[in-house]
Formats: C-alpha cells, structure tokens, sequence
C-alpha cells in the first residue's frame, strides 16, 4: 500500500504504511531489513539519527554458540542463559534464541559486519560472564566481536542495509501514543516531528515497537539520555501491562562517578576486580568462574565488599578493575574505546593504572509481554494463573522494551545484542510470513488521537507548576534512593509511597521554556509521562516479590521462593494492579532445567 496522506482522526494528517516500526535501534533496524526486503511498505520513526540509537553504545560482543574457540553447542547456551535468569526465564523463548543465534550471526557477516578475526578467518570469540562449556563446567569463548564497539559496528552494518532496501525513515520524529480501536486492535501510532511540534497519525496494519529500555529513570545510570521508555508508557497507557519490572540489572562496571559502561569484555580479556587490600576478591564468591560469573551475582558482591569497608578511594564507594597486566598491545587492539572512556571519564589510562568502578543501573529485564514473533499478548490471569494469552492484533514488541521472557531475573551478558537480532528478524519473518501487504488496514476511531493532543495542548497552556527538569529528577532519585542493588520492605514502601505521589502531582508538570529550539523542553516533558509508568511499574512490581531472585536482592527474604513465586509478575497502569502467570519450564516440546540453586 502506498504512502498516503489524508485527514480521518481527531483532525490530524494521516501516513498509511504496512508496518510502522518506532525505534531504529538494533531490533527495529533488523526487523526493517526484513520487511524492506520483502517489499513490505515499512517506515521507521526515531528520536535521533539511527547510528546515534542506543545499541551503539553496546560493547561486549554478541553471544552465539559457533564454537570457533572451542567445543560449543547451542543446548549448553541455554543453559547457562536460563541459570543466569535465576530460572524466571521462558525456556520455550530462551531456547528459540539460542538456536537461532549461530544463524542470525553469519547473517550479519554476511551483510559485511567487520568482526575481529582469528588467524583463520573465522570470528573471533571471547569470554564473557555466565558463558559455560558442559553445562557450567567451564569457561567458553563465545561472545563475537567487534573490538569493544560490537553495537556500533551492529548499528552501522543495519542502517546501511536498510537504506540499500529503501527503507522509509522518519528522524527526529516521537511517537506519542498508541491508537487502538473499539475491537482492541493497534491500528498505528500518533506522532510529532521534533522540530516542528507538528503531530500526524501513522496508520499501519502492524506497529512494532523498538524503543529500547527506559535506565533513565534512575539517577546513576550507563543509558543514554534518550531511554526514557516511550514503548513501555504507550503500551502501558493504552491498557496493555507491563511484566517482571521489578529486574533491572546492575551492570557491575560503571565508572564511579560518571556511570559510563566499561564493558564485561574487558573482564573477558583478562581483566579483574580489586577491592582496597589489593585481592581479587571474586575468587572468594565464584571460585570456578571468579570475575566472569553473572552480573547480578557480581553486582551484589561488589555492593558486599563495598559495605564492609573494602571499597577503594577516600570515600571507599568503589572497587578498582585492573587490566594493566593485560599489556598495552592487547589494550589498544581489542579495547581501545575503553581505554578512551577511562581518560576522559576516570582521569586514569588503564595500561598503567586501574579503573574505578561501581554497580550501575544498565538494563531492563522487563517490558511489553510477548511471543517469539514479537506479538503483544495480554495473559488472562485474573481467575488464577491459567496463563491464557490474548493477542492484541496489530501490536509488536522487540528489543529492550519487549518481555518474551529470555531474560527472566537477570540478563546473561552478550544476550542482549542476540535478542536484537534474532526476535527482531523473527518479527519481520512473521509478517512477511502472514503475508501482510495484502491485509486490510483495520477501523480507526475517529477520536483516537484525542488523548496525546489534550496531553500537549495542556503543556502548551500551562504556565505555572514543577518544572520538567524537577519532575523527572524526582523519578530519578525516588528509583535510585529505594530501588537499588539491594532492597528491603521499608525502603520499598516508602519508594511506592514516593513514586506514587509524583504521580499524582504529574498534572503539575510545566514547560518553562515554550519556545526552545527544537521543542526540547517540550520533547523532555513527554518523556516524564513514558518514565513515570515505567517507575511505578518498577516499584510496586518490587514490593510485592517476597523474595530475592537474580537482579532483586530482599534483604528481607534473602532466599529464592521458587513455591511461591516462580512466576512473572504483569502490573497494568489502571489502578496500580498487580497479577501473575506462570514461568514456561517444562513444554514436551522442548529441553528444559529444572531449577536449582546458583552456585559458580
């Protein structure tokens, strides 16, 4: 179907595509590659230019299981990426991913992703937290990569292939809300043009949201300014839940003070953690994998040493990562965008002194609930945990913002950039599939846009109340004061309480500065309504876990429950409400591990 503009909803101009896709990072760029090849009429709506998208910060490398260092398989993967999820991931999703990863990877070498190579011409692969041979025997090598700028080079690789395929992309431009009609269908998305303030409906038969993860809701953190969740607060205003937010992972490498990632893959290369006495004290918490064992488990022995004196520098708020051993020749060649990070963020070069570090809020475990083709699915689990999945027809999650769940309670590192690129070519697959050119655009409500004009229109009248920059701080310190690596029931009480009633003083919200260049207070103002629903979500989901699971450590219920609370928690934004449904581990169909406690 061709692009056509028309007026048909609250008075707005109307885009008609067969896919609208919000977000041009590296799920939303893959799954637009596949429709695009296809000939699937497909637009691409983003914030900021494609190559300055999130995934460009990505370091590491992307976790498949090709086996070019060593003995691999993709059964040993899943395993390790369901113990790193403390067993709250789906097994049924986990192992899709870790079948499809060796694929999705030779098909980005294929579109002329510049992967570090070994003397032999295959990828090279290094080590990475969590990654195992035979079931946690061992170490393996199985994170591919791209020096340490693996999502830069990701990110480049997909946008230049989507141009070569015509791919439509609309920069610069913010999604607002979803549109949903009287049957419950997503029918498109309403949207406004940065620098002009002009809004416009976008009419697709499938909307796919790719709006990556929402770190900016904390205080400390290694996201990017731009991830504010916008996915996350459209779906949760239009009715859909949001599931497993209380899991945000502490990546354990942030610089101190500056938040800025130093990538696992340092640790990978050889790289170890010193507290204030000089030890590797890793050894003493994960005796077979040491620094390399999952993030969560690291994070939280971090915080430990931290706690009990062992911390470095005048304030004794943080640990050193050491990598000088390493040699300046392995230093320059395969981390060099760290070695920059360190001097401009640290005021220290790694080839002769170490890094300060400290856990730092990185990723959203949780997000829209969906299948292994990205389809939104609200669960029915009122009547008790039936677990029976509603689709909500014409509405797709991938990335960051989506829940299929492979993460469960804590991420496996190098598992993100492989969950871009295999649910985001899923996705396109299953749209292509289902033949989505010929479908019929669906009935659109007349008043559809109402809610997000009245949203800006009030902005625009307003002229007293909490400046923006106030609200969203207050979100932050709220996340960051009682949601942090280690909870109890008071502090997250009082965060509830807190969250709650910034919440209720969201009408207060006032764009100082009507006429700034390019609407950004405007722009900022709108990203508090998307950060707000994400933080409710985060704190009330967390004070209702009664337990410590991968990245949500209780000091109050220290153990893991698996009787009570093996299942994935959904909060829907009216009412604050709060269900479950089951965790997926054990389908005829498919390998499964029964769940045991985590040692490493």
């Amino acid at each position: 179907m061709a692009d056509v503009i028309s007026h048909n909803i609250s008075g707005l101009k109307r885009r008609r595509f067969d896919s609208v896709i919000v977000g041009a990072g590296g799920a939303g760029m893959r799954c637009a590659l596949q429709l695009a090849q296809s000939d699937v009429n497909v637009a691409v709506l983003s914030k900021v230019f494609p190559t300055r998208s999130h995934t460009v910060a990505a370091q590491g490398g992307i976790g498949a299981s090709l086996g070019n260092m060593s003995e691999d398989n993709w059964y040993w993967h899943m395993f390790d990426t369901v113990k790193g999820s403390d067993y709250l991931g789906d097994q049924d999703a986990i192992e899709f991913m870790c079948r499809e990863a060796s694929s999705a990877v030779y098909e980005l070498e294929h579109y002329g992703m510049p992967f570090d190579r070994n003397e032999d011409g295959t990828i090279y692969q290094r080590p990475f937290g969590g990654h195992t041979a035979n079931l946690g025997e061992k170490p393996v090598q199985r994170a591919c990569a791209a020096a340490d700028r693996t999502g830069h080079a990701l990110l480049h690789t997909l946008y230049q292939r989507n141009v070569a395929a015509n791919t439509k992309f609309f920069i610069e431009w913010m999604a607002l809300d979803l549109v949903r009609n009287l049957d419950g269908d997503c029918v498109g998305v309403v949207a406004l043009e940065m620098e002009t303030g002009e809004v416009m409906f976008f009419e697709s038969k499938a909307t796919v949201l790719a709006t990556g993860g929402a770190g900016r809701i904390w205080a400390a953190s290694t996201n990017a300014f731009i991830n504010t969740g916008d996915g996350a607060g459209m779906a949760a205003r239009s009715g859909i839940p949001l599931q497993d937010m209380e899991f945000w992972q502490f990546h354990p490498t942030g610089v101190a003070g500056a938040g800025v990632l130093i990538t696992e893959g340092v640790r990978g290369e050889g790289g170890v953690l010193l507290n204030s006495d000089g030890e590797r004290f890793m050894e003493r918490y994960a005796p077979t994998l040491k620094d390399l064992a999952p993030r969560d488990f690291v994070s939280r022995s971090m915080g430990q040493e931290i706690n009990e004196g062992r911390g470095c520098g005048e304030n004794k708020d943080h640990v050193l990562l050491k990598l000088d051993h390493l040699g300046s020749d392995k230093i320059l060649k395969k981390l060099p965008s760290i070695r920059e990070i360190a001097i401009k963020f640290a005021n220290v070069d790694p080839i002769k002194d170490p890094i300060p570090v400290v856990p730092t809020i990185h990723y959203q475990m949780g997000g829209i609930p969906t299948d292994i083709n990205g389809q939104v699915v609200v669960p029915d689990c009122s009547d008790g945990m039936k677990g029976t999945h509603g689709v909500v027809e014409g509405l797709f999650a991938i990335g960051e913002c989506a829940c299929v769940s492979v993460h469960g309670a804590n991420r496996l590192g190098t598992n993100s950039l492989l969950d871009l690129i295999v649910f985001g070519r899923a996705t396109g697959r299953y749209l292509v599939g289902k033949n989505i050119t010929n479908d019929k655009f669906r009935s659109v409500p007349i008043d559809g846009a109402d809610k997000p004009l009245q949203r800006l229109k009030k902005l625009e009248s307003k002229q007293s109340g909490m400046g923006v920059l106030e609200m969203g701080n207050a979100i932050r310190e709220a996340s960051q004061q009682y949601c942090g690596v280690f909870r109890n029931s008071s502090l997250l009480k009082e965060g509830v309480s807190r969250i709650l009633d910034i919440d209720n003083n969201l009408g207060d919200i006032f764009v100082k500065d009507k006429s700034s260049v390019f609407n950004t207070a405007r722009i900022e103002a709108l990203e508090v309504f998307n950060m707000i629903e994400v933080a409710k979500a985060t704190m009330l989901s967390a004070e209702a876990r009664k337990e410590s699971r991968g990245a949500h450590s209780h000091d109050d219920f220290p153990e893991r429950d698996d009787r009570n609370w093996m299942r994935h928690t959904l909060w829907f934004s009216d009412k604050n409400r709060l269900d479950y449904k089951p965790v997926i581990l054990k389908p005829d169909s498919v390998a499964s591990f029964a769940p045991k406690k985590r040692t490493f």
